[in-house]
């Protein structure tokens, strides 16, 4: 059976019925006249988007746990006069 995308209590389509099976996932729409509408290829941008921005807020987060960092902070930890290697930053000893 073909499932219709329904938006604001009417189908994308424009077809007529109460019994018509409706959805508003994007995933689980069957219908070609609905998909090739305005509407859902708006949605539908519109989730994929949200998706990619998410990803990429996830995917900044991530690198907040930087090798570096940690390293630098352990031999930061360290007693005595350790040295960090070429690169790290400034020393405040030679």
């Amino acid at each position: 059976m073909v499932t219709h995308y329904k938006v604001s209590g009417h189908l994308a389509c424009g077809s007529h019925g109460e019994k018509l099976p409706s959805t508003t996932e994007l995933a689980k729409v069957k219908c070609r006249n609905c998909r090739k509408t305005e509407v859902f290829t708006e949605a539908r941008r519109n989730s994929r988007n949200a998706a990619r921005r998410a990803a990429r807020r996830e995917k900044v987060a991530h690198a907040v746990n930087d090798w570096r960092t940690s390293w630098e902070a352990r031999l930061a930890a360290l007693p005595g006069l350790q040295r960090l290697p070429r690169g790290f930053g400034d020393q405040a000893f030679v």
